[in-house]
């Protein structure tokens, strides 16, 4: 028994590993592990396994979507990139630097349970966008195994299979750890990016030598759209269905906590891990909308119309398939297989965005266990989920790529809307109408797929449910928990803490009323309150009593600190704080003065009339109710011996 206790601790301390790194530092905890950090480039290619491995499919994607337009259309794209979403991250790295993203900018806009309900619908939609990305990724890279003319027929119908062992696999890599990631990341996108530049090159330079080729694609183009500006409107109609390829910008900034800055960085001033931010979007921008305008250009004008459409030879791989055609059996494998591996591991960039941006909302809103802000365990939920979703999908790439697309679009759209926001307050004139042209684009674009594949709101939606519904368990589950993170009495508290000595602490809960601003109306409420506890409860040296008041300020905030003000009232001495929760802050402050006198306080009470089923519920929902009962589950949950409990007394 003992061998097996001891391997289970073994086991929890490895999945713990490193659970305080988001914590908030309480009085009794230890300070976080410091993260390792890397270069800005060496994180841009985690994220980038993700935006770059969208060449894999998204040239053929344009080309079947925009026919002989697909080039403009595909420059539609670029435009938005460089002038619309880069501009926009590039804000959001520097007004959230810890990897919250745009979230966070909303965030503070929306206060109280308003907040964290948008929260928690966009954390949905993240949700989707970077799972989606994790098991349509892997099932594109099954699709790519299974299609290949070198691999076994025996693996036909076992896609589900793959995909599951590709996830499985990708789990595995971040159970290791985020350096084992970058590395890998590192190689696969230096392979594949060079890869890709010789199959692009050799077919412009094919185009080059060809002349012909350019002019029946001019001349289809004039038949097609013989008015320039009817070309040009079809071409901004037509874009949105290409906006896979605006994906890793998300996930650009949610790992920005991976960057190492400069060495006189600091967590209130990070301006060398910003700066390394936007190196790393501005880079990765300038990448892809290259190979996307070449990519498209060479694939409309080789790659033959009929191979491109569904069933097609060169569908969801047109690169590949000039790979094939035009260097040979030989590269042409050597590129699919970079193509597989890549795909398969754009799921890291999503793993960890999600492994950076989950542990900064849920647990600090108490709507997750303590356990979901270590690396390991999350690593587990989000293979298992990811195992559910392929198997729902059948692994099929076109069923979830409704909901990538969604995904993707409704975080840029919040970003743009919460740049402008920023901008609005912060900004010049110029600025702002500029952000607000860019916003009304990615509103556009998000409507438009949105009317055109409503499933992808509909699986969006599930993950919203879901989250919400886990959430608010989680909430009510923690209910009892102590979480207050820290206590500071200032000077004059702790003067009346000394005066109580050598006996214990009598404190008296008082509510503050709104009536209360007058001395003389405060005054004969103090004496009316203190008079009734010493008859119900019989408090020797009622002289040595203390009020203590605890005014509510956000009650939708689930772990604070609290700030303790004594104050001379008349003849009356009052400890002052404010916190989300009474309940929570009487019985953090009881502990406290345990603490600090080495004697278990008293804390006197009056019971509240009304349903407790309904004292419960507005204690959940806005920190009050029944503070008496709820004041002592909460310490008898924090200290289990009865001899160093606080002592509550309610009459």
């Amino acid at each position: 028994m003992g061998v097996i206790e001891s391997s289970r601790h073994r086991v929890g301390g490895w999945l713990l590993q490193g659970e305080s790194r988001h914590a908030r530092q309480g009085p009794h905890t230890h300070p976080p592990e410091p993260e390792k950090r890397h270069r800005w480039w060496k994180v841009m290619c985690l994220t980038g396994v993700d935006y770059f491995s969208t060449l894999g499919y998204q040239p053929g994607i344009a080309a079947l979507a925009a026919g002989v337009l697909s080039p403009l259309a595909t420059v539609v794209l670029v435009t938005v990139t460089l002038l619309g979403a880069l501009p926009v991250y590039r804000r959001v790295a520097r007004e959230s630097p810890r990897g919250e993203g745009s979230i966070a900018m909303l965030e503070r806009l929306l206060p109280f349970w308003r907040g964290k309900v948008f929260v928690l619908v966009l954390l949905g939609f993240a949700a989707t966008d970077f799972l989606i990305t994790m098991t349509l990724s892997a099932a594109d890279a099954t699709a790519h195994v299974v299609e290949n003319p070198l691999v076994p027929s025996l693996l036909d119908g076992h896609d589900v299979g793959i995909t599951l062992f590709l996830l499985a696999l990708l789990g595995g890599v971040f159970l290791a750890g985020f350096g084992e990631a970058i590395r890998i990341a590192v190689v696969l996108v230096a392979v594949y990016l060079g890869l890709n530049a010789v199959v692009v090159v050799d077919g412009l330079r094919r185009i080059a030598t060809a002349p012909q080729v350019v002019t029946d694609w001019t001349r289809l183009l004039e038949m097609q759209y013989p008015n320039p500006f009817l070309a040009l409107a079809v071409a901004l109609v037509v874009f949105p269905k290409l906006a896979l390829g605006l994906s890793g910008f998300e996930t650009g900034v949610s790992v920005m906590p991976l960057i190492r800055g400069r060495p006189d960085d600091t967590e209130r001033r990070p301006a060398g891990r910003i700066a390394g931010a936007r190196k790393l979007l501005t880079t990765a921008a300038l990448i892809m909308s290259a190979f996307l305008v070449t990519s498209s250009v060479v694939v409309t004008l080789l790659v033959p119309a009929p191979a491109l459409a569904p069933g097609g030879s060169a569908n969801g791989r047109a690169l590949a398939y000039l790979a094939h055609a035009d260097l040979g059996p030989v590269f042409g494998t050597v590129y699919d297989l970079s193509t597989i591996v890549i795909l398969w591991f754009a799921g890291a960039s999503a793993m960890a965005g999600l492994l950076n941006l989950v542990p900064r909302y849920l647990p600090r809103y108490g709507m997750a266990p303590h356990w979901a802000r270590a690396v390991r365990p999350l690593v587990l939920v989000i293979t298992a989920i990811a195992f559910l979703v392929t198997v729902l999908f059948d692994a099929n790439v076109d069923a979830q790529g409704g909901a990538y697309a969604t995904g993707v679009l409704v975080l840029m759209t919040s970003a743009a809307i919460a740049v402008t926001l920023s901008a609005r307050r912060k900004s010049s004139r110029a600025v702002f109408a500029g952000f607000t042209v860019v916003s009304l684009v990615f509103v556009y674009t998000t409507a438009l797929n949105i009317a055109e594949r409503p499933e992808g709101v509909k699986i969006a939606a599930c993950f919203i449910v879901g989250i919400l519904v886990v959430s608010f368990a989680s909430r009510v589950v923690r209910a009892f928990e102590l979480r207050v993170t820290e206590v500071r009495l200032d000077d004059v508290a702790r003067g009346f803490l000394d005066s109580c000595a050598p006996g214990p602490v009598r404190l008296v809960a008082h509510e503050p009323r709104p009536g209360e601003s007058s001395s003389p109306a405060r005054d004969e409420e103090y004496r009316a309150k203190l008079a009734e506890e010493r008859e119900d409860h019989n408090i020797p040296d009622p002289e040595k009593v203390l009020l203590v008041e605890v005014r509510i300020t956000d009650p939708s905030e689930f772990e604070t600190s609290l700030s303790v003000v004594g104050e001379q009232r008349g003849p009356y001495r009052v400890l002052c704080t404010e916190a989300p929760s009474a309940p929570n802050a009487i019985a953090a402050l009881l502990l406290h003065v345990r603490d600090v006198t080495g004697r278990a306080p008293h804390v006197y009470f009056d019971w509240t009339e009304g349903n407790p089923v309904l004292h419960l519920l507005r204690y959940l929902f806005t920190g009050q109710g029944e503070v008496a009962p709820v004041t002592r589950e909460i310490l008898r949950e924090a200290e289990p011996d009865l001899r160093r409990r606080p002592a509550v007394h309610v009459g």
